[in-house]
């Protein structure tokens, strides 16, 4: 039973034009029996992007039409590969009620959801961690070291698995090793292990998953998965599910990484 947690789609602004459709006919012959469509959900009403683009979510106005597509093809393709209508929230601190607002009203349409940090707050600024190596760079200027940018982000991290965001909050926890998406370029001091531990604890005792994402593994300043070995290792030691996910934004990048986590032998 193979199964692929997490999926973008052509409403992601950031990604390609890939169809839906597309996806599933790909995922069915790469051998997966379900699939999760994921999406970057819209951002917290009040909270304005601050990535150059401005391409970080997909426009709420297309949220009817992306759970429709997926009703569609849940029909289509039932007796093929199980379906998850999905999203990718953002938690974003200061945001916490906006989210759950957002949560309460959508959440019975989705049967699967990632709960993820990309923005850090900064005062009373955010920055995306992971848009690019030149943005990271402005970042580490900002907040003095790359120790301190992966301080922050472990911390959200933690603020992100204790929110109270309702009864609709993702219970999958998104690539907890993001930060690292550039430490070829821009490597840490130390491996920040015990507050990692401390974040699988906190994810053992709310009882949630863990994203086990390959799409690290295709980064060429990071090569690894989010999380790497040695996390997924004391993850499956406390029980904690750890669910693979492509975070395929093409379709190219469906299974990217799957066979590298996979010999691990951690599954």
């Amino acid at each position: 039973m193979l199964k692929d947690g997490h999926i973008h789609t052509p409403y992601c602004p950031h990604g390609t034009n890939d169809s839906l459709e597309q996806y599933v006919e790909t995922a069915i012959r790469l051998g997966f029996s379900e699939i999760s469509f994921t999406e970057h959900a819209p951002l917290p009403e009040g909270f304005i992007d601050t990535t150059p683009q401005q391409d970080s979510a997909m426009d709420i106005k297309d949220l009817p039409r992306y759970f429709e597509e997926i009703d569609q093809l849940k029909s289509k393709y039932k007796d093929k590969i199980k379906i998850n209508t999905g999203l990718e929230v953002d938690y974003i601190e200061g945001f916490e009620e906006q989210t759950t607002s957002f949560l309460n009203q959508y959440g019975e349409r989705l049967d699967d959801a990632v709960l993820s940090v990309h923005f850090l707050k900064s005062e009373n600024s955010y920055d995306c961690l992971d848009y690019s190596p030149e943005y990271f760079g402005n970042m580490i200027q900002h907040y003095g070291s790359v120790e301190k940018i992966y301080e922050q982000y472990y911390r959200t991290l933690l603020k992100s698995i204790n929110a109270d965001l309702g009864p609709y909050k993702p219970k999958r926890i998104g690539h907890i090793t993001l930060v690292k998406k550039f430490q070829k370029k821009f490597p840490a001091a130390y491996e920040f292990k015990d507050e990692l531990m401390q974040i699988l604890y906190c994810i053992k005792v709310n009882g949630y998953e863990l994203d086990y994402n390959g799409a690290g593994t295709a980064k060429p300043l990071c090569r690894e998965p989010y999380p790497p070995l040695w996390i997924a290792e004391e993850a499956s030691k406390l029980d904690i599910p750890l669910v693979y996910g492509s975070d395929a934004h093409q379709l190219k990048d469906l299974k990217q990484g799957f066979h590298e986590m996979f010999k691990q032998q951690i599954f």
